[in-house]
């Protein structure tokens, strides 16, 4: 594999662990400078660790909202990670007040208090049959917040912690991953593969 994708730089972000992943695929991320690079970016990644409201600061700071929702919203080649992938549902319950991007319907919810909170290990993702890039398997997740449900036209995946979450969803060439794919093995990185390849043919 090679060439470049762009990486948006959420402030919120494992980067190192991220471009590592892509290096053994032998292809290198570079960071997006401004909006016209977001938009136009054959392939985007949208990763995050932290929280959903100091993503979306960073955001909005740099006026890149909506060329990120137009992008989802058409099913351009996106990847969003971890709170990445929160930040495409319409609002979180940890940072009352933010909105998100709103390509998915949906209030981002605090696991139950009868499970570990945060989330922190391996799970079983178990994909709709429908999906393209997603394959049953064993992913890493880092987490406190999930969503509960998405509409009929995304694909999903679920993982079961304190009840079904979606732990992933795929429409068109957008894959978004609640649990971290760059540090989930082989399973993680035959998925990262299968979308740089997969979303190729749409450049």
């Amino acid at each position: 594999m090679s060439g470049d994708v762009l990486v948006v730089p959420t402030g919120t972000a494992n980067m190192a662990s991220v471009v590592a992943a892509f290096r053994r695929l032998g292809v290198n991320l570079r960071q997006v400078e401004d909006t016209a690079e977001i938009r136009d970016a054959d392939q985007l990644v949208v990763p995050g660790v932290g929280t959903f409201g100091a993503a979306m600061a960073r955001i909005d700071e740099q006026g890149w909202r909506e060329a990120l929702a137009g992008r989802v919203e058409a099913g351009e080649p996106t990847l969003a990670v971890c709170v990445g992938m929160q930040l495409l549902a319409e609002k979180s319950d940890e940072s009352t007040g933010a909105a998100g991007i709103g390509a998915v319907r949906g209030t981002i919810a605090r696991f139950p208090d009868d499970v570990s909170v945060p989330q922190f290990g391996w799970n079983q993702v178990t994909p709709d049959p429908g999906c393209r890039f997603l394959k049953p398997g064993w992913a890493y997740f880092a987490n406190s917040y999930r969503l509960t449900s998405v509409s009929d036209n995304w694909a999903r995946a679920e993982t079961d912690h304190g009840g079904a979450f979606v732990s992933a969803m795929e429409r068109g060439n957008v894959l978004a991953c609640q649990f971290h794919p760059e540090l989930s093995g082989k399973w993680g990185s035959d998925l990262l593969g299968r979308w740089i390849e997969g979303t190729r043919s749409a450049i």
